[in-house]
């Protein structure tokens, strides 16, 4: 993916003044601009672009209204990607937060046009920390791979291409790759994986990346992949199937965050584990009811088909965890409960360390990428009981859904120095400066700034 948003400092760059409403209110502000604005009824409102004439009418330059200032909006460059006429721009006067500017900018650029061809962002912007552009670059390319791949629908993106691009990925990086595919999966004991997507005319599979030095601290990626999910025989309404493309949103996002890892070549041995499944309807689908045994030995009642997503990722985080990583981190479309609980913004995390946890929630605050931590409430674990099962992958009761849903996941988890499973929504139903509607990269910004902090060089 080769970015567009930067430019090189040239003679025909022309100046974005960033505005605040205090400088209107106190001055200050160079005289010309001061007489423009004055005619022009620029407020300096938030996100607000002003085009300024040249004394020969040509373009010379814009006025970007920044509100009460960058502090909580550090993003909101994002806007003048979308708003910016064709050329390149530099900022006159970067202010604070220069560096989360170029980024919103960044962000903002993207398009999905692979369906429907729009005009192409022209409007690129001189890095004001150019020591910084390589950098940003790296994250923006992640974030953009993330989007996406959830944006692309299942008819293009099954389980057969969702490996295509994880291959696509390791060969840009030098990263090995295996594939454990249909019935393979049982020959090799992943039995809940296969049993989730074997109704699929595209076949489950597990797909198993990794990169770095062997003696490297192990980190190890565990991506939700259903590539689409009707439901199962508890199917769906209709309208609940709309955007059941971006439930492969947490594998795109681990991809994401794999790619800034790789990209960076940051000390680690890294490993992704993708179970790539389709939940689909046929007559050899799992139901409600059954009893399947999982790769660590537990069994699992089904009290519902619609809750398949922690079924496959059990699978993977077993494997994972048998090679004890120092770290592990899951990522998953899971719960509808989390967006209830939360909204679409804010994805939950769960884990059992409490630094592990103060040192992402200093990330994300430095990244701007919020996250909130949820309690993994031990008395809930209760809950997973079965009659018949050791667990149930869908008790009845439907409170505390994604807590619930982490219970279950952390039973497979032992080994592991830290784990933590974020349950993202992978999708901006709203319009946002640095991003357009459609799907979305959540949490991994975050979790790379983590990173580079604990595994620096």
């Amino acid at each position: 993916m080769t970015l567009t948003c930067f430019a090189e400092m040239t003679d025909d760059a022309r100046p974005v003044y960033m505005i605040s409403k205090s400088d209107l209110e106190t001055g200050g502000i160079d005289p010309l601009l001061e007489s423009w604005i004055s005619q022009s009824g620029f407020a300096a409102s938030s996100g607000e672009v002003q085009l300024l004439p040249g004394p020969d009418g040509t373009l010379a330059g814009a006025l970007f209204g920044i509100g009460a200032g960058l502090a909580d909006r550090p993003l909101l460059a994002g806007t003048l990607a979308k708003k910016l006429p064709a050329g390149s721009w530099y900022l006159e006067n970067a202010r604070d937060h220069a560096r989360e500017t170029a980024l919103g900018f960044g962000l903002g650029s993207y398009r999905f046009d692979k369906y429907k061809k729009r005009e192409a962002a022209a409007a690129k912007l001189v890095c004001p920390e150019p020591d910084a552009q390589v950098e940003l670059e790296r994250i923006i390319t992640g974030c953009f791979l993330a989007r996406d791949l959830v944006n692309t629908p299942v008819n293009d993106m099954g389980p057969a291409e969702l490996e295509l691009s994880l291959r696509s990925l390791a060969e840009a990086h030098g990263a090995a790759v295996s594939t454990i595919e249909g019935d393979a999966l049982l020959e090799q004991n992943f039995p809940l994986i296969h049993a989730v997507g074997r109704a699929s005319v595209s076949a489950p599979r597990l797909l198993d990346l990794r990169w770095g030095r062997g003696d490297a601290p192990k980190v190890t990626l565990v991506g939700k992949g259903v590539c689409f999910d009707t439901g199962g025989l508890d199917i769906k309404p209709a309208a609940g199937m709309l955007l059941m493309k971006k439930d492969m949103g947490g594998a795109a996002n681990v991809l994401g965050l794999a790619s800034m890892i790789m990209g960076a070549g940051l000390p680690v041995r890294l490993r992704v584990l993708i179970p790539a499944v389709e939940n689909a309807i046929a007559g050899n689908a799992f139901r409600p009811g059954d009893i399947l045994t999982s790769r660590k030995g537990l069994t699992v009642e089904i009290g519902n088909t619609d809750a398949e997503g922690r079924l496959v990722l059990a699978d993977a985080l077993c494997l994972g965890d048998e090679e004890e990583p120092e770290l592990m981190i899951d990522m998953a479309t899971l719960t509808g409960a989390a967006r209830v609980a939360l909204g679409p913004d804010l994805p939950p995390y769960y884990c059992r360390s409490d630094t592990f946890a103060a040192s992402l929630d200093e990330a994300a605050e430095q990244s701007f990428d919020p996250v909130w931590r949820m309690p993994l409430y031990g008395p809930y674990d209760r809950n997973l009981s079965s009659s018949v099962a050791d667990l149930n992958n869908a008790p009845a009761g439907g409170m505390a859904g994604s807590i619930i849903a982490a219970l279950f996941l952390g039973r497979f988890v032992e080994k592991a120095a830290d784990w933590a499973h974020f349950d993202i929504f992978a999708w901006n139903p709203k319009e946002k400066p640095q991003a357009p509607v459609g799907g979305e990269a959540q949490a991994i910004r975050a979790l790379y700034h983590l990173l580079c902090r604990r595994y620096p060089g």
